[in-house]
């Protein structure tokens, strides 16, 4: 193969792996609702695929951290695909689960939320650890997400972070139970996230949503 036929094939690949490039309005209508991706200062990056443990998880959550809110009328529960724009992060970001209060419920828009939600969750996989304690940590951090929480099922391990008066996160001291300081009354034991049938009507129980 000649040297210029090598450039050639050499430019075309790095043209066809080069990052998508477009505003956060291209990227809301980027790929359909079925496409995990976010907004990275002007770059669009595609996420991978979800593990069923991951999907579970996350699934597990979400049923019983919305049914609580929607009985105690506190606020909404996302799951991604649903973007959180960081304005001033130049972020676009699709958390497994975000949390808005009503006190926030002005920044719902139709296909993102406006700004930082209350409460942030992230379920670790093995691709996304840097990201989740890396960038992802900073950016919420910054924004002011008052609660990150890390849910990391390889390693069984679950991390609660709480924004301080000085603006940085604190790792709280659960003792095996997390009570949430931004949704009132709500709180998850971490050993609900390692059993293999997620425990959703036992939770919903000691919530004391099911009698």
């Amino acid at each position: 193969m000649s040297a210029v036929l090598e450039t050639i094939e050499t430019k075309a690949e790095q043209a066809e792996n080069a990052p998508l490039r477009m505003t956060f309005e291209e990227y809301l209508r980027f790929g359909g609702e079925n496409t995990r991706a976010e907004w990275i200062d002007g770059e669009v990056i595609t996420m991978y695929s979800a593990s069923s443990k991951h999907q579970d998880i996350v699934g597990f959550l979400q049923t019983i951290m919305r049914i609580y809110t929607e009985t105690h009328n506190l606020g909404r529960v996302f799951s991604a695909p649903f973007a959180m724009k960081l304005e001033k992060q130049r972020r676009g970001r699709e958390p497994d689960l975000l949390y808005v209060s009503r006190e926030k419920i002005r920044l719902i828009e139709p296909t993102f939320l406006n700004g930082a939600a209350d409460l942030v969750v992230e379920v670790i996989s093995p691709e996304s650890v840097g990201r989740d304690r890396g960038e992802k940590f900073v950016e919420y951090e910054s924004a002011g997400v008052r609660e990150y929480w890390l849910i990391d099922y390889e390693r069984k391990r679950a991390e609660f972070y709480e924004l301080a008066d000085d603006g940085l996160y604190r790792l709280a001291n659960t003792g095996g139970a997390f009570f949430s300081k931004v949704i009132e009354g709500f709180f998850v034991r971490e050993d609900w996230f390692w059993q293999e049938n997620l425990p959703t009507i036992e939770a919903l129980k000691e919530l004391k949503i099911l009698g």
